[in-house]
């Protein structure tokens, strides 16, 4: 996955984030549509970790190729 394709996905995760959103403005979600939006927040934040992580080997001279996307537990971990 290159650059162009890790936004595309971006891209793709925010939109749909962003209708289920909008599909529910003063409305409880229901638990699955909770899961889901759940789901698509991790897979954005694995996405951006991607992002940086090959854009920071770039800059380092190093293969971008290289950066591995992280465990979900990995990625997360970084909020707390």
């Amino acid at each position: 996955m290159d650059d162009v394709d890790i936004a595309a996905e971006i891209g793709r995760l925010a939109a749909e984030e962003h209708a289920l959103e909008r599909a529910h403005v003063g409305q409880p979600l229901a638990e699955a549509e909770q899961a889901r939006l759940r789901r698509i927040e991790i897979e954005l934040d694995r996405c951006w970790d991607l992002l940086r992580q090959r854009r920071a080997r770039r800059n380092a001279g190093q293969d971008p190729d290289a950066a591995e996307v992280r465990s979900e537990d990995t990625v997360e971990g970084y909020r707390q």
